[in-house]
Order: C-alpha cells, then sequence, then structure tokens
C-alpha cells in the first residue's frame, strides 16, 4: 500500500511563495498536485509523469508554479511563487502505480493515492 505525506502548506500573504512537498512510500509512475477550495470542486493543479519527465498544469497556475520530482527521495514536491488569493485550498498530493495518458492525466479519477492534504492560505 502507497502513502503519501503531505507537508509545507501555511499562510502567506498575495505575491509570496510556498513550497509543497509530497513523500510516499512506494513506487509511483505518476505523480501531481490537486487543490479543493471551500464549495468548489477538486481542481488539477500540477503532474509529472515518471516515464519521461513530462510536465502539464492547471490554466490557472501556468508560469507561476513548478513541480519537480526527486527520484533518490521518492518525493514530488510543488513551488508556487505569486501566489494569489484564489490560490487558497487544501492541496492534495495524487499518484498513481501505472502510467496515465496525456489525455486523462488531468483526471482525478485516474490517481490510486492521496495524501491527506495541506492547507494553503493567501491573503490580499
Amino acid at each position: 500500500q502507497v502513502q503519501l505525506v503531505e507537508s509545507g502548506g501555511g499562510s502567506v500573504q498575495a505575491g509570496g511563495s510556498l513550497r509543497l512537498s509530497c513523500a510516499t512510500s512506494g513506487l509511483t509512475f505518476t505523480m501531481g498536485w490537486f487543490r479543493q477550495a471551500p464549495e468548489k470542486e477538486r481542481e488539477f493543479v500540477a503532474v509529472r509523469r515518471w516515464s519521461d519527465g513530462s510536465t502539464y498544469y492547471g490554466d490557472s497556475v501556468k508560469g507561476r508554479f513548478t513541480i519537480s520530482r526527486d527520484n533518490a527521495k521518492k518525493a514530488v514536491y510543488l513551488q508556487m511563487n505569486n501566489l494569489k488569493p484564489e490560490d487558497t485550498a487544501v492541496y492534495y498530493c495524487a499518484a498513481r502505480g501505472g502510467l496515465v495518458s496525456a489525455q486523462t492525466i488531468r483526471d482525478e479519477s485516474r490517481y490510486d493515492y492521496w495524501g491527506q492534504g495541506t492547507q494553503v492560505t493567501v491573503s490580499s
């Protein structure tokens, strides 16, 4: 059973930065981040595939967030810069043991494992 443990959330003012980390206990091929704001559906943020290192971002975070991975530590990171109040949400790490096609990689139903979530709050 794969476990995901997130860290790095917190509170920051608009324009600030935060870095989220997610460590996994098992082998996963695809790891990424989703977020859920109060009374909103879960939203795709970013993902990185082990197979070819390709990365994908949600439109609302492109150019501000960067996903990276450390194979040795079996961890994935989300560097969030120029944060905005609308980025406020609970951020979830997600992983899948197998490959995910580019066409469905933004679909949360494709992910088998989820972290407990970490709160990110951005004040104006």
